[in-house]
């Protein structure tokens, strides 16, 4: 995504005119057309203004992804209720079938058995109830992975 539609879509999502955004910065109304249209760059000072003003780090604002932010937003409203009724494995599985695949071939039990080991690790060494293990749990995994994937 280039940069003026990752500054686009930021405004929007902060529910913003062109006009109240220019007035914060100082700048006026075409300017922050231009930039938007990629016609013109604001300048590193301007952009880190502007990832302030929006609430993003300019990191996130050169690679703002409107999709991404939209299922941040879906997550945050999405409630327990509604996420009992999903089947996760059933879901992600079209999209990686191995998740609908793997249990014919792995001993889960196995690996049930030790996960369960460090949940209750987590839990009694932190005092973390089970949903908070379980997530800390899954983000050092995730973590495992991303410095795996970087090696390669």
């Amino acid at each position: 995504m280039k940069l003026g539609n990752s500054l686009f879509h930021a405004r929007k999502r902060c529910g913003m005119s062109q006009e109240e955004v220019a007035e914060k910065l100082g700048v006026s109304r075409q300017t922050i057309s231009k930039w938007e249209t990629d016609e013109t760059l604001p300048d590193i000072r301007q952009a880190k203004r502007m990832a302030v003003f929006y609430g993003v780090s300019l990191d996130d604002l050169i690679t703002f992804d409107a999709d991404v932010q939209e299922i941040q937003q879906i997550i945050e409203r999405t409630d327990e209720a509604v996420e009992e009724k999903i089947d996760w494995t059933s879901a992600w599985g079209k999209r990686y079938p191995i998740l609908l695949q793997y249990q014919k071939e792995v001993n889960s039990s196995n690996y049930a058995r030790r996960l369960g080991e460090m949940l209750d690790e987590l839990k009694e060494e932190y005092s973390y109830n089970e949903q908070d293990a379980l997530l800390v749990l899954k983000d050092i995994l995730a973590q495992v992975w991303k410095s795996r994937k970087s090696k390669k």
